[in-house]
């Protein structure tokens, strides 16, 4: 499916509500939210997003994805602990909170779980079915632990231990993750026309907040490209058997999920005998080296694709450490 495809699909969902009657629509989402049906209020609460979230139509499959499920998760919990969805006590939405932590869960994990909540709110009282908004005021503690002490990029014996492991297509995607530093969803949505082996460059059309860049290849990665084009682009001689049917042949990988890529490069990190810990500590590492070759924060966020330079300076300001330089090297 491609992303057109996708959004339209989205749009045609939403449609399903706003072309009801505003009693209807209330109606509606009153009986769902009694009777704790987790399918249609998932469905209004992406209705909502794709029509009056900050993003509309544009809101990528993966928040699209976190809602539905963060909305799920709290219907599940409200109907185990008899929540009336729609007239929570004012001590609800925290004790959620406070459940979620006691459980082990990580403060952002939990910050994604309250926005999706939120949303399933802010979806009802567009619908009229109630006035609440218990997580108005909620409270996620920080977490104090930097991201690079919870989840370390992975070292560069790591890297090579899992590449001497992998077959291209694999080696294909680590690299586009380690050396190019592309999120999931971004190596996910390349596309033939993003590869351009000959000039080192690959088009990121839409990264995180829509924001599209131009991402310098290194040279093992251009070299991949050139050997993964050449057996599997169309045309090639594995383009038959790699493709998926039901994929569109312009996308480079042939599965759209990132739980699909995880699937892969867990099984090639196993067969290395490397704990796979993500995709994200591979990014790391691509934000690590380049930042200890070139020193410059704002050309490691332009090629990460941060919002800002403040994101990239919290994130890698304790890489000056010396005692990390041996890992690091090898560029």
């Amino acid at each position: 499916m491609t992303l057109d495809h996708y959004r339209g699909t989205a749009l045609a969902q939403a449609d399903t509500w706003l072309t009801l009657h505003d009693d209807e629509l209330r109606r509606r989402a009153v009986q769902a939210a009694r009777d704790h049906d987790t399918g249609t209020l998932v469905s209004l609460t992406l209705a909502y997003l794709t029509q009056q979230g900050s993003s509309g139509v544009l809101t990528s499959p993966r928040t699209r994805e976190a809602y539905a499920l963060g909305v799920a998760q709290y219907l599940g919990h409200a109907a185990a602990s008899a929540i009336n969805v729609l007239r929570p006590g004012r001590h609800d939405a925290q004790r959620y909170v406070q459940a979620m932590l006691a459980a082990g869960r990580a403060p952002a994990g939990v910050q994604l779980k309250v926005a999706a909540a939120g949303c399933l709110y802010r979806a009802l009282r567009w619908a009229g079915a109630t006035e609440a908004d218990p997580f108005r005021d909620v409270r996620v503690p920080r977490d104090p632990t930097s991201g690079l002490e919870k989840r370390p990029p992975y070292t560069e014996d790591e890297l090579i231990e899992v590449l001497e492991h992998a077959d291209l297509h694999t080696q294909f995607l680590l690299l586009l993750i380690a050396h190019a530093g592309l999120r999931i969803s971004e190596a996910l949505a390349l596309t033939w026309a993003d590869l351009d082996e000959g000039t080192r460059r690959l088009h990121v059309r839409s990264g995180k907040g829509r924001k599209a860049r131009r991402v310098a290849m290194s040279a093992r990665l251009a070299r991949a490209t050139r050997q993964f084009r050449a057996m599997h682009a169309p045309g090639g001689p594995e383009h038959a058997r790699y493709r998926r049917p039901g994929r569109d042949p312009e996308f480079v990988f042939r599965y759209a999920t990132p739980q699909a890529a995880r699937y892969h490069l867990g099984q090639v990190f196993k067969q290395a005998g490397v704990d796979f810990r993500g995709f994200h500590p591979g990014r790391k590492y691509a934000g690590t080296r380049l930042l200890q070759q070139i020193r410059d924060f704002g050309r490691v966020a332009a090629h990460l694709g941060h919002a800002s330079v403040d994101t990239t300076r919290k994130g890698y300001a304790q890489l000056a450490a010396d005692d990390l330089k041996d890992d690091l090297a090898g560029w």
